[in-house]
């Protein structure tokens, strides 16, 4: 299967800019549960711009909806 960079830059709600990783969900995916966090994608936006992706801050932002 090929990846849709392009097209999955479109949807991607990251922030951080110098991410090597935008738009290939495969690696970010990887990256983020290799690092104990989630991908930016599972946050809104408002908890995103913290840049803590961790499992913790997720929790928290679910709780709080």
């Amino acid at each position: 299967m090929e990846c849709k960079v392009s097209e999955n830059k479109k949807e991607c709600n990251c922030t951080y800019e110098p991410c090597p990783r935008k738009g290939i969900c495969c690696e970010c995916i990887a990256y983020h549960r290799d690092q104990g966090e989630l991908p930016a994608c599972y946050f809104t936006a408002e908890y995103e711009k913290s840049y803590d992706r961790s499992i913790a801050s997720f929790i928290k932002m679910r709780e709080r909806r």
